[in-house]
């Protein structure tokens, strides 16, 4: 975390950013839920929006987290569930509209409460209009899902920005009708263990499973922070270009 802190005032003046997105949905010390601290910190660090997927609905202090009003949670849950979906601040003169959506197998390893209750495109269908430039976050364990749903809204949002594997792919896309995808953004954390937890307590949990009762969080790994993000370059509600950091 202390890392991050260092890395986004560079990285946004470098590249003379005009919105900075953050998933934190692994802020925690557990590395498997959100702290209202660290989200604080990211956002006193130069963050403008803190997003997390399934494990936003995780940890002591959810509905902290989930009520902090640059925080932004999967739209399509049901409608008593904490947070918003969407949020929409200023960037540069303009208004931008951050939207959160999941697929069910994401959601799948959230709380009951927290599932899935809503189609995302559907979720985003119903929502009302909003400004010009809406920039998507498709929190999902399925490639097709992140694919397709890109694919549905080409040209009416600047990008569906895949998360939830942790692990970053390749391709970068600019759909025909000026839509950004990437399948997977990737993660920014420790690079040297599973998906950034303790690669000893993974390996104990592989080789002897525990059940859902007893099963800890393995916590975060130690070593290297490496940093996984995506640059886009938006124009009139359409992206120009997409490149990594």
């Amino acid at each position: 975390m202390v890392e991050l802190q260092r890395l986004i005032p560079q990285v946004r003046e470098q590249h003379a950013l005009d919105l900075v997105v953050v998933d934190a949905e692994n802020c925690g010390a557990d590395a498997e839920s959100m702290e209202l601290a660290a989200v604080d910190a990211l956002l006193a660090a130069g963050a403008d929006v803190i997003t997390g997927g399934n494990h936003a609905f995780d940890g002591e202090e959810v509905e902290a987290v989930l009520s902090h009003p640059r925080v932004v949670r999967p739209l399509n849950v049901a409608p008593g569930v904490p947070g918003r979906g969407t949020l929409t601040v200023q960037a540069n003169g303009e208004q931008v509209r951050v939207v959160v959506l999941a697929d069910g197998l994401a959601l799948d390893f959230s709380p009951p409460w927290a599932h899935m209750t809503e189609e995302p495109y559907a979720a985003f269908a119903a929502l009302p209009a909003g400004p010009a430039t809406t920039i998507v976050e498709m929190h999902a364990l399925s490639v097709t899902a992140k694919q397709g749903l890109a694919y549905a809204l080409d040209g009416s949002v600047a990008a569906v920005l895949g998360t939830h594997t942790h692990e970053p792919t390749l391709p970068l896309h600019l759909l025909p009708g000026g839509t950004a995808l990437v399948t997977d953004v990737g993660m920014t954390g420790p690079g040297d263990g599973p998906q950034g937890m303790r690669a000893d307590r993974v390996a104990e949990q592989v080789r002897n499973p525990p059940s859902a009762e007893q099963r800890e969080p393995p916590g975060p790994a130690e070593g290297k922070i490496v940093l996984a993000a995506v640059l886009l370059e938006i124009d009139g509600g359409l992206t120009r270009a997409i490149s990594r950091l």
